[in-house]
C-alpha cells in the first residue's frame, strides 16, 4: 500500500537511519532528471541532509530551481519497501564536514586505513550541505 503525507513517520525515520543509498533527483528544467545515488541523513527536525562539493552540477541546478526529491529503497532480499521525499531545498555552508564525517562512519568501516584516508580527503575539501525540506512524502511497503 502506498500513502502520501507531509511528514516522515517514526517507521520512515527508522528505515532511513539504515546505511542505504538514496537516489537524489534535482529539478533540471528542460533536461530530463538524472537521479544519482547519495549518502543522506534524516535529521531530527524532519529534513533530509546530504553533502556535496560547491562546484557540483546539483548545486548549480538547485540555484536555478530549489526543488529536489530522494527515493530510498530496501535492498534486494528484503520485502519491497521505499520512501520518497520531495520538497524545496536550501544549500548551506555550515555543518557539511560534520555531516560528511557522520555519514562516512555510517557507510564505511573507518578502521580501514583506505576509507579513513578517503574521509580525510573529503574533509580537506570545501563541502556544502543540501537540506531537503519535505513537502510530500510517499511510501510503499509490501
Amino acid at each position: 500500500m502506498s500513502t502520501a503525507t507531509g511528514l516522515l513517520t517514526a517507521e520512515d525515520l527508522e528505515f532511513l537511519a539504515r546505511p542505504l543509498h538514496g537516489f537524489l533527483t534535482v529539478a533540471a528544467g528542460p533536461q530530463p532528471p538524472q537521479p544519482r545515488p547519495v549518502w543522506f541523513e534524516a535529521a531530527a527536525d524532519g529534513t533530509i541532509q546530504l553533502f556535496t562539493e560547491p562546484g557540483s552540477i546539483k548545486v548549480r541546478r538547485l540555484g536555478r530551481d530549489p526543488r529536489a526529491s530522494i527515493v530510498v529503497a530496501a535492498p534486494v532480499g528484503e520485502r519491497e519497501r521505499w520512501v520518497s521525499i520531495a520538497g524545496r531545498t536550501t544549500v548551506e555552508a555550515g555543518g557539511a564536514n560534520e555531516l560528511a564525517a557522520r555519514l562516512a562512519a555510517r557507510y564505511w568501516d573507518l578502521d580501514d586505513a583506505v576509507r579513513a584516508a578517503d574521509l580525510a580527503d573529503i574533509l580537506a575539501t570545501d563541502q556544502l550541505r543540501i537540506v531537503i525540506h519535505p513537502e510530500k512524502v510517499s511510501r510503499y511497503a509490501y
